[in-house]
């Protein structure tokens, strides 16, 4: 089939609700006020932060996931549709609640959250092999996260290996805990890109050195891109093994507001820089300059912006 869209980035959705600052080393304890700055209605999870990043870097992109039947559903359409993405794939689940988190930011821009799953966690195999012309027109699949997405864990080798039959690159990003490698292994072969946090790269695999990460992920079956997202030291990414390229942080454009969603910032801009046919480091600089835009702003993607500008951020120089 012609390919017709770049992306289509799939799984965690969610409506988030944004409230800063919120003095997260103590506890806040009953009856108390806690005076903020005003509360902000935002889109979350991998779906919103990677979707609308890729979407402004100029890439044509689909969201695919489950939403309920009730308000909270409307805010996701109409703000996907206003960036630019495909809301076709946004599937409802009736007498479903959509994903919902109260996200609490502190003043250096760590936060904590409180959230209600929702319908995403209903995605199973049947959602992805029921709808393989969505990816068979697609170049890639992005889909988040892993370990957190119950019903689909089982047999995600089984929709990995369908989704590549049919002509489409394979990217998996992981949340929470990350899961265990035993779970994680049987994908691992059916993936062309998966870069986890070190937080869920170490619970994974049980090693620490950002290498030692990597080598594991490698024995274990990891046959594409591979690495390890490394917050404000920057990542280490392998396009084979053995061999290790080591991305630089890039200095936020200002201060650090949130941190929220930078890493799935950073997946984007890598899926973006390789479908634009970058080298790895090149395509590694770009991701880093798109996380390094996310802290800048409350809310995950209120500070990503065009290809040109956050490639001249990344410093990668005249466009490409």
């Amino acid at each position: 089939m012609q390919k017709t869209r770049d992306v289509v980035v799939c799984g965690s959705c969610v409506v988030d609700v944004l409230v800063r600052p919120v003095p997260l080393d103590e506890p806040l304890g009953a009856g108390r006020l806690v005076r903020t700055e005003p509360l902000v209605l935002a889109t979350g999870g991998i779906v919103s932060n990677a979707g609308v990043t890729l979407a402004r870097l100029g890439m044509s992109t689909a969201a695919f996931t489950y939403l309920g039947d009730d308000a909270w559903a409307d805010v996701i359409r109409s703000r996907y549709a206003a960036e630019g993405l495909a809301t076709g794939g946004l599937l409802t689940l009736a007498g479903v609640p959509t994903s919902t988190t109260a996200v609490m930011i502190d003043p250096s821009g760590e936060r904590t959250f409180l959230h209600a799953v929702g319908a995403p966690k209903r995605l199973d195999k049947w959602a992805f092999l029921e709808n393989l012309d969505l990816f068979a027109a697609s170049r890639a699949m992005l889909l988040g996260y892993f370990s957190l997405l119950p019903a689909l864990q089982d047999d995600l080798p089984e929709v990995l290996a369908a989704v590549r039959g049919v002509g489409c690159m394979t990217a998996l990003d992981a949340a929470g805990t990350g899961g265990t490698l035993a779970e994680l292994a049987p994908s691992l072969p059916h993936l062309d890109l998966y870069v986890p946090s070190h937080k869920e790269a170490s619970h994974q695999t049980g090693e620490d050195d950002p290498e030692r990460i990597l080598a594991t992920l490698r024995d274990a079956g990891a046959a594409g891109v591979v690495g390890v997202k490394l917050g404000g030291e920057g990542a280490l990414l392998s396009e084979r093994a053995g061999e290790c390229v080591a991305i630089a942080a890039v200095e936020p454009p200002g201060a650090v507001v949130d941190t929220t969603g930078a890493g799935d910032c950073f997946i984007g801009g890598l899926l973006c820089g390789l479908l634009r046919g970058m080298p790895l480091g090149e395509a590694g600089r770009l991701a880093a300059a798109c996380g390094a835009r996310c802290v800048t702003a409350l809310g995950a993607t209120t500070a990503a912006g065009d290809y040109e500008s956050t490639a001249r951020l990344a410093g990668l120089g005249r466009p490409q």
